[in-house]
């Protein structure tokens, strides 16, 4: 029943179903530990009555602060990667609430999908006004979106939903963009014309992680349909 309140094993067992099988429970410590704060968060807000899509609304708005800052002053790359941190916590307590709470929907589902594509989006184009050259800015956010797109197209085409399989996912992207920014900002606080250069290094980092990545989905899509027929 939708706004039903779910314990830890409940929602641990209902997430599983939405990640591919993937048991939180038996997770890392750490990935354990993120996803049980981000229960419980899920768990106060969803009886505050706080929805997921106002949450997800949340998330959006804070990515489109990363560019908005980040420029502001030697440290706006501090505050940016701040935002960022603020912005992957909302990200994952949206679908907390989501689940806790059993209000997911197919409809919620594509308004998360559509917020992180246009948060990842935020995030590079402060990369891009910190100093970034826009090609390689450009080249991050159109494989980052092939990577999704080839993901979701293989998903309708018979393959189950995978998890986190590549060194391109979500996850990688959020700390590449929280790392560079945070970096980015202290070594312009030591010397300004190495806040360019560092976000530059970073976006080569996203653009590489996010290459090798797409080839190593495109493998798996591969192997798994032809195992499907």
């Amino acid at each position: 029943m939708a706004g039903t309140q779910l314990n830890w094993d409940e929602y641990a067992t209902a997430w599983a179903r939405l990640h591919g099988g993937f048991d939180p429970r038996v997770a890392a410590p750490v990935v354990r530990a993120w996803l049980r704060f981000a229960y419980h968060l899920g768990y106060i807000l969803g009886r505050l009555r706080v929805t997921p899509t106002a949450v997800t609304a949340a998330g959006v708005l804070l990515c489109l602060c990363v560019p908005l800052f980040a420029v502001r002053g030697s440290n706006g790359p501090i505050i940016g990667a701040l935002f960022v941190l603020l912005a992957s916590v909302a990200d994952s307590v949206d679908g907390a609430v989501a689940v806790a709470t059993n209000r997911t929907t197919r409809l919620g589902y594509v308004y998360d999908s559509l917020a992180d594509r246009l948060g990842e989006a935020a995030w590079l184009a402060g990369f891009w006004l910190i100093g970034a050259p826009g090609a390689l800015v450009a080249a991050g956010g159109g494989l980052s979106w092939l990577h999704e797109y080839v993901r979701a197209r293989a998903v309708s085409a018979g393959m189950r939903e995978i998890g986190a399989v590549t060194v391109g996912e979500r996850p990688t992207r959020v700390s590449v963009a929280l790392v560079g920014l945070l970096v980015a900002g202290l070594a312009g606080l030591i010397d300004p014309d190495l806040t360019a250069g560092t976000i530059t290094m970073a976006t080569a980092v996203w653009v590489l992680l996010a290459g090798f990545g797409l080839g190593q989905l495109l493998s798996a899509v591969r192997r798994a349909l032809i195992d499907a027929g």
